[in-house]
């Protein structure tokens, strides 16, 4: 009898559309999966900022435990939401080829307002902005171009975020573009924020199955893009390198071009006054530890260590 892969999920339509996708995919490969929706603790709390919950894995422990206890074969997540260290047990399997990298702000009003604002950075020419968020990535990145500006928190799945939109007097709020887009979401008063260096992975999606399970390790492996794998392990290692999570403001982005990784990565203050970029190149086939060596670049800096310090303490 053919094994039917379990797949588990969050309940979110944008996280229900990602375990399709894979459920499609394996279908295309000749293999069988049902949908186990499998509800997290970030869904159930969609108060508390992110980064004030202290949690990695906040939408991911769920499934992790479904799966360590054999609810679930295998769980699809949005990859920038895994942790860099995965609970003991449990080892990923695949990364799908990556959708946009880029977040998008989504605003209420003129465009032009929106546009001029936005094309003036570091300046007080124009009256100050209400931004919405629940990243403290985000946040300090606005901040740190911005600084007249006020945030808001935003929780909630996406649909959720577009409607407080709406009932709150916000000027706008930022998304991660692959999230509005894949559900059809994106709306026409959006804009990419192309200086806002993304979430170490986001944009792409993981999947993860338990240790042992060589079934469902090596049918996922067929899904595997590499150079999303690659360029998401560089993001991830440089967010290891500095002891983050989704507490601490960290972006990295890696990209291929022209047969070379181009990696960026960058570490803010959590009120956006400082920030510490690093930027490198390498040949792909020695770009292994290009995270890695990146992180330890800014950790040499001594304000860099302080700001991680002062975050880890609740400063």
């Amino acid at each position: 009898m053919k094994q039917v892969i379990k797949i588990g999920t969050r309940e979110s339509q944008l996280a229900v559309w990602q375990a399709t996708l894979v459920q499609n995919l394996l279908k295309e490969k000749g293999f069988d999966s049902e949908l186990i929706y499998i509800k997290s603790e970030g869904d159930i709390d969609t108060i508390t900022p992110l980064y004030e919950l202290g949690v990695q894995g906040i939408f991911t422990k769920t499934l992790d435990a479904a799966l360590l206890n054999k609810r679930i074969d295998i769980a699809v997540h949005s990859m920038k939401d895994v942790p860099t260290q995965l609970a003991s047990g449990i080892r990923l399997a695949a990364v799908l080829k990556r959708a946009s990298y880029t977040d998008v702000l989504i605003f209420k009003g003129e465009r032009k307002t929106i546009e001029e604002h936005l094309n003036s950075p570091f300046t007080n020419h124009h009256s100050p902005l209400t931004i919405a968020t629940s990243s403290i990535r985000r946040k300090a990145q606005w901040l740190n171009r911005f600084p007249s500006d006020k945030i808001e928190n935003l929780r909630g799945n996406v649909n959720t975020r577009l409607r407080k939109i709406d009932e709150n007097n916000w000027d706008g709020a930022i998304f991660a573009a692959a999230g509005v887009e894949r559900i059809n979401l994106r709306p026409e008063n959006s804009i990419d924020l192309d200086w806002m260096l993304p979430a170490p992975a986001q944009g792409a999606i993981a999947i993860a199955c338990r240790n042992e399970d060589d079934y469902a390790f090596n049918t996922c492996r067929l899904l595997n893009d590499e150079s999303t794998a690659g360029s998401t392990k560089i993001e991830r290692d440089f967010l290891r390198t500095l002891s983050g999570g989704c507490s601490t403001p960290i972006s990295a982005l890696a990209v291929i071009k022209n047969k070379k990784i181009i990696f960026k990565g960058n570490l803010c203050s959590v009120d956006g006054k400082q920030k510490l970029q690093v930027e490198k190149e390498s040949d792909i086939e020695n770009a292994a530890g290009l995270g890695i060596t990146a992180g330890k670049e800014i950790l040499e800096n001594e304000q860099a260590r302080k700001i991680i310090s002062e975050i880890k303490n609740g400063k």
